[in-house]
């Protein structure tokens, strides 16, 4: 059994890695601080599941509040899961500053707390959107990170750079996870695939970015999640990319959604933003060498998964807002 720090716990990874750790008989301690980057109401409700499982300790904790960190957090961990920072590179347009407070600083804290307390092990949440306009593909580790198109991406280079440093300077043992787009129950409901599921079984006009033909790699909540605990293991310093493997363009992916809701989508297009990739899709073999993880779950399988949450709970899920 061991003990592990999950910040970022009532988010969408971080809430499911938690339990998934919690499975396996370890212990862990949650960190969060609640904050308005989506509807709250979602991360209350992770935060409630994980909360009825033994071995789960919480504090509401800014990891960007040196103070609270160190006063709060001073303790021994056999690694620290490094998962909370504010998301999207649509909002990360309209409000940088929060972007480096959330993600740089937060992750010098993290890796401060690894150098005081001696945590052998360092897991950095990071982006696909780091590979910016023209990576090729599938998209290797070793692809360009120097021109990311929004302060999200930058942000996470800023994070992977430091890391790098204390790696260099205090021997902490980094892996860096570049996650791509990720989908499940209790998803970010700033994210296509719940906002389609939703706005598709309640009627609601589905809005798109561009043509429709933008393409993204989707991986399953859980797959994710099983990279996350396989790269716990010493590396080093190593970055790898985690998911992305299944690839369809957003029209395609209202059409899968359609056939599994069994509604038609009013589907309305609207301009590119220019903060949006046209395509992603990750070269997850290094993955495959280093932690012996691949994905399980198909994306029709994962969507599937995610409308009959959707139904389950739709009482108070069709509530949460979707802008």
């Amino acid at each position: 059994m061991a003990h592990y720090l999950v910040t970022g716990a009532a988010g969408f990874i971080g809430a499911r890695t938690s339990e998934m750790l919690i499975a396996q008989g370890n212990t862990v301690t949650g960190v969060d601080n609640l904050n308005n980057m989506y509807d709250v109401r979602m991360k209350e409700y992770r935060l409630k599941r994980l909360q009825t499982m033994p071995g789960f300790t919480f504090h509401k904790v800014d990891v960007a509040n040196k103070d609270a960190v160190f006063s709060t957090l001073d303790g021994k961990f056999d690694g620290l899961i490094n998962l909370a920072a504010w998301a999207g590179v649509r909002t990360s347009v309209e409000n940088p500053w929060v972007f480096v407070e959330s993600t740089i600083l937060g992750t010098v804290n993290m890796l401060e707390l690894c150098r005081r307390n001696g945590i052998p092990k360092f897991i950095l949440a990071s982006t696909s959107s780091i590979y910016g306009a023209n990576p090729p593909y599938p998209t290797p580790e070793t692809a360009s990170s120097s021109e990311p198109l929004q302060p999200y991406a930058a942000s996470k280079k800023g994070a992977e750079a430091m890391a790098h440093a204390y790696h260099h300077l205090h021997g902490v043992d980094v892996t860096v996870v570049r996650f791509f787009t990720v989908y499940g129950p209790a998803g970010r409901p700033d994210l296509a695939i719940f906002r389609f599921v939703q706005w598709i079984s309640e009627g609601r006009p589905v809005h798109v970015y561009g043509d429709g033909e933008q393409s993204r790699g989707f991986t399953y909540i859980d797959d994710i999640g099983r990279g996350i605990i396989a790269a716990l293991k010493p590396l080093g310093y190593e970055i790898i990319n985690i998911g992305g493997h299944e690839v369809i363009t957003i029209n395609n992916l209202i059409k899968l959604t359609e056939e599994i809701v069994g509604k038609k989508a009013n589907v309305q297009y609207g301009p590119p933003n220019l903060a949006d990739m046209f395509m992603n899709w990750a070269d997850v073999s290094k993955a495959k060498q280093l932690l012996g993880w691949e994905p399980q779950v198909s994306l029709r399988e994962g969507v599937k998964k995610l409308v009959d949450w959707y139904a389950a709970e739709r009482s108070w899920a069709s509530g949460i807002l979707t802008p």
